[in-house]
């Protein structure tokens, strides 16, 4: 199933995801850990979601399972009109390629490539031609504000610098979600502000933005915040 993630389409009523009675667990020798419990949750296209809750309240695990990065044990996911909780693990990765964006609280960028490279990874992995590839990143670039660095290496860069390549480089596929984990957890207040300011932004363009964290200030941006419980939504 190659074409997988050509079929990823939006709902008609601009509904982009929905997870019904999705439950993960993990089997710890004779016992069965519960991680989430029959979540349902929808999100429609250009949301600002905020997911927040306790530490093991299941917060990674669900931002794990939006973005393909694992499979349910029961229930159903749908990504636009892909039900994408049964695929294998080729397909998952052709869907998260195609269509969702990442943004760590490490950044996860490659010290050996410049800020350019960096954002050009994803499109690399899409078989975009090199000229594609570069106008885009360069574009990416100048719209998280280091048009002037695209040739610095990230240890050249601050903190809040290095989670504007991480951004961009979220942004190069022009996915249908874009994933935050922590996305501020690592910077200093000035840092953490211009960072928020971004993914505002990008919101008030029309992205979809899921977010987990502990930041006040990027719950008090969202639209709605998802709270999470004991792997369950309050």
């Amino acid at each position: 199933m190659q074409e997988a993630h050509k079929t990823v389409e939006f709902k008609g009523d601009k509904t982009i995801l929905v997870m019904e009675q999705l439950c993960k667990s993990h089997q710890l020798g004779t016992v069965e850990l519960q991680v989430l419990r029959e979540i349902d949750l929808t999100i429609k296209a250009g949301e600002y979601v905020a997911i927040m809750g306790p530490s093991g309240s299941g917060k990674s695990t669900l931002l794990n399972m939006i973005g393909c990065l694992d499979r349910p044990s029961r229930g159903r996911y749908w990504l636009g009109r892909q039900d994408v909780s049964s695929l294998d693990d080729d397909q998952l990765s052709l869907i998260r390629g195609a269509h969702i964006g990442f943004v760590f609280q490490s950044f996860n960028l490659i010290e050996q490539l410049s800020v350019m490279e960096n954002i050009e990874v994803p499109m690399y992995y899409q078989s975009l031609s090199e000229e594609t590839s570069v106008e885009r990143a360069r574009k990416l670039a100048t719209m998280v504000g280091l048009g002037d660095r695209i040739t610095h290496r990230p240890s050249e860069l601050s903190g809040g610098g290095q989670q504007r390549v991480a951004i961009a480089r979220a942004l190069a596929n022009e996915p249908l979600i874009i994933l935050a984990d922590e996305p501020t957890g690592n910077l200093d207040s000035e840092s953490d502000s211009e960072i928020l300011n971004i993914l505002l932004d990008m919101h008030k363009q029309g992205s979809t933005l899921i977010v987990v964290s502990h930041d006040d200030n990027i719950a008090k941006c969202a639209e709605r915040i998802v709270r999470l419980f004991d792997g369950c939504i309050k």
